[in-house]
């Protein structure tokens, strides 16, 4: 995962976009960052109050329902966009690192290192079920290999990281960003209520939504509304599987080159890493060293537990409804197919593992 710059983010004006707002003098305002900033922040105060009152819901969820209101409702004009795009990639990266704040780092290390039977079951069957229903479905190789590794490892950060090593056409990649991002929103929504369903303990959700929802910010957003111990769980299994991306990448390299008979085909480690997770655990080391008063590790929480809603109402700020019905529904099948079975194997190998 680039992390999390994933999510579908070139945000092509929809049909009810407002104009770019004027100065005084009549001249149109030139995009700005804060003004996508101000925006996603705004809503996320709202989202925020609204998690309060409903708490089963939470505000992560309202953060993306407001962001998706508002621009499916109202519009999103230009001016918005750069600080939209921003607050969806960085302030998320920021949110994570802050709950490292939260945590130990043997606490990291342990929950990392028990998930990882579970991440390389579900690793594996989302490419295999990526491959066969693709196949059944007649959609190309490079639209069958973008929405697998998406749905395996980190949604779409995933795909972003992959595209350059695959080359494929812009439209197999918008399909399987549009793909993979209506399965985050949707994993939003109805993990936390199917977890009550089956009685999932803190630590068997917080595994099940790490392994099994796509992208970062939809596991932070599932997990924390389910209860804080599944938050906290779910963000450590996730940053765990998003370090599979570099090994994803290099045998795709190595695929590639070898089809091609292109020796010269290189991976740069150093862009595909996600260096957000890096700070994640420097933050978990300086918790655990005991070099933050204790007194300032509460407002700390409270910080990054916002900056997650304002991440999340910007995610939802960009997603525009008509571009993912205009998709076609093969792309939408081959993206369910692989989610469900990635769901379902992260579940029973867990029944197995007798840790749900």
């Amino acid at each position: 995962m680039l992390p999390i710059s994933a999510v579908p983010h070139p945000l092509p004006a929809s049909g009810r976009a407002a104009a770019s707002p004027a100065l005084a003098d009549g001249r149109p305002r030139t995009p700005s960052r804060w003004y996508g900033i101000a925006l996603s922040g705004g809503l996320a105060v709202a989202a925020w109050q609204l998690g309060r009152w409903f708490p089963l819901i939470g505000g992560p969820v309202m953060g993306i329902v407001l962001g998706m209101l508002w621009r499916n409702l109202l519009g999103v004009s230009p001016v918005f966009v750069p600080g939209i795009g921003y607050s969806s990639r960085q302030v998320l990266k920021w949110s994570i690192i802050g709950l490292g704040f939260g945590l130990s780092l043997g606490q990291v290390v342990q929950t990392g290192a028990s998930s990882l039977a579970v991440t390389l079951v579900t690793l594996t069957t989302a490419f295999v079920a990526a491959w066969l229903l693709g196949r059944w479905l007649g959609l190309t190789g490079h639209l069958r290999t973008l929405i697998g590794v998406g749905t395996a490892i980190c949604g779409g950060s995933a795909i972003a990281a992959v595209a350059p090593i695959i080359k494929p056409d812009d439209h197999d990649t918008a399909l399987a960003i549009s793909t993979i991002f209506l399965f985050n929103v949707i994993a939003v929504l109805v993990f936390p209520p199917l977890g009550h369903w089956m009685g999932l303990s803190d630590a068997g959700f917080g595994l099940w939504a790490g392994t099994a929802i796509n992208d970062t910010s939809s596991v932070v957003a599932a997990g924390y509304s389910y209860s804080t111990a599944a938050g906290d769980i779910a963000t450590i299994v996730k940053l765990t599987r998003a370090t599979l991306i570099i090994p994803v990448c290099v045998g795709l390299a190595l695929w590639t080159a070898w089809r091609a008979r292109q020796a010269e085909t290189r991976v740069s480690l150093a862009r595909i890493f996600p260096w957000f997770i890096l700070w994640f655990l420097v933050a978990s080391g300086v918790r655990s060293l005991g070099l933050i008063p204790e007194s300032l590790l509460s407002f700390l929480h409270l910080g990054s537990q916002f900056l997650i809603i304002m991440a999340l109402t910007a995610i939802g700020l960009s997603s525009d409804l008509r571009r993912m019905a205009v998709a076609g529904a093969r792309p939408l099948l081959l993206g369910l197919g692989v989610w469900v079975a990635v769901a379902l194997s992260s579940l029973v190998v867990q029944w197995a593992m007798g840790s749900l």
